[in-house]
């Protein structure tokens, strides 16, 4: 890992603004990353744990990962405001 744990933590967490992003990472490199879904209240809307931040090398390997927690949370976001239609009969 070519950042402090402090500095990936920060980059991670900024990219989810205007959500609260909380970042964690363990003494092993083992990061836990969670998405508020408003700052009023502490509802979770994307929970990812065991992320291998040894792995996190590079830029690359850092915009990959956002890039695919930004995929989960989308992909959470939007089963969450579907509705399904009720047939007419």
């Amino acid at each position: 890992m070519f950042l402090s744990a402090l500095e990936l933590r920060n980059i991670i967490e900024s990219s989810f603004l205007p959500k609260r992003c909380q970042c964690t990472l363990s003494p092993d490199l083992s990061m836990t990353v969670k998405v508020f879904g408003d700052h009023q209240t502490d509802q979770v809307d994307l929970l990812v744990s065991g992320i291998d931040a040894s792995q996190l090398n590079g830029c690359r390997e850092i915009n990959d990962l956002i890039a695919g927690l930004r995929t989960d949370l989308a992909q959470h976001t939007a089963s969450h405001h579907f509705t399904p239609r009720s047939k007419a009969v």
